[in-house]
């Protein structure tokens, strides 16, 4: 049953008081000084729920200690070249940050073919922007506006979002339950961009499946939403995709480096960054070529669901469109 906001806060601190060792270390790593912001997080994430969010809080903390989450940040994916050919089929940068102080990352659904690399490496790829986002970028942005910031807000572009390239339908699942059980309520505001009929038709059956938490997060814009976006960030922090007007493209490289590429200042960052930690841990040696093997969350009943109705969506357009025979190989599965 749900409890008010602050007594809820106030039931959970107190179990969390109870942690032992290597739980209570894990927590602190995440808490990182502020466990109200952290409890508050997987309260929401569990409606207000007491006893489910702390299970939930309980798994994750498992789940660190399990896959050795706490020292992902000192395992750099090597060589060099791997890590590029991760970041040009997993695309996603960090463009600026809102007028309210959220970092703004850009996502490039459409187009992020993820076919240069095992699936272990996308999962550690991103693990680690998602701890270095928790660790480095919120508390730097934190101190640069000089409020507590906890969430960062996404625009996912869907530039070339077709059926024939749903075959990463299961990576991106993996993704998104890696997020939705691990790293709940980071994201203020998921902005959809260039979205294509084939995203309109899914997003048409699986809204109706969402939680009202959840549907009030997704705002799914006009075209390249420029106008929109403008109203929450600057110019300078707009995804280059979204910086012209009408319908946007992932090629438009006008304003320098693309936010995705390697070669962008915070991929250059965020790389430098491991290898130092991992210095600084003292490995032995040189840095071992490798991927982190994580054991991915199963999906819950709401995500299951919602899999299984774009799949059932994906097929009536398929005989609707007569779409290649390709597509009937596709399996939207969980991970």
């Amino acid at each position: 049953m749900a409890a008010a906001p602050d007594e809820a806060v106030k039931q959970f601190s107190a179990l969390m008081e109870l942690l032992e060792e290597p739980l209570k270390t894990t927590f602190e790593n995440v808490h990182q000084g502020y466990p109200r912001g952290t409890l508050v997080r997987f309260l929401k994430a569990r409606e207000w729920n007491v006893p489910k969010a702390h299970k939930m809080l309980m798994d994750f903390l498992n789940w660190r200690i399990q896959n050795g989450i706490d020292s992902v940040l000192a395992k750099p994916i090597v060589p060099s070249d791997l890590y590029r050919a991760i970041r040009d089929t997993l695309l996603v940068g960090l463009t600026g940050y809102s007028k309210q102080g959220q970092p703004v990352y850009a996502f490039g659904v459409g187009l992020s073919t993820l076919d240069k690399a095992s699936a272990h490496y996308y999962v550690q790829s991103h693990i680690q922007m998602n701890e270095y986002r928790d660790r480095v970028v919120l508390p730097a942005a934190s101190m640069m506006f000089g409020k507590q910031i906890n969430t960062c807000l996404k625009v996912m572009d869907m530039t070339g979002l077709k059926l024939s390239a749903l075959n990463q339908i299961k990576m991106l699942s993996t993704i998104t339950a890696i997020d939705d059980l691990n790293y709940p309520e980071k994201t203020e505001t998921y902005y959809i961009v260039n979205a294509p009929y084939v995203f309109s038709a899914c997003w048409k059956v699986v809204k109706p499946l969402l939680q009202e938490r959840t549907k009030k997060k997704i705002n799914v814009l006009h075209g390249s939403g420029r106008d929109e976006l403008l109203k929450v960030m600057d110019y300078e922090s707009l995804p280059h995709f979204c910086k012209q007007e009408g319908s946007g493209s992932s090629n438009d490289l006008s304003d320098g480096v693309d936010c995705y590429s390697y070669d962008h200042p915070f991929h250059q960052q965020l790389y430098n960054y491991i290898k130092r930690q991992a210095l600084n841990q003292n490995f032995v040696g040189p840095i071992k070529q490798g991927s982190l093997h994580v054991d991915v969350p199963s999906p819950d009943l709401e995500e299951a669901k919602i899999r299984e109705t774009i799949e059932s969506e994906l097929h009536n357009l398929r005989g609707a469109k007569g779409l290649s025979q390709t597509f009937s190989r596709i399996k939207v599965e969980g991970p």
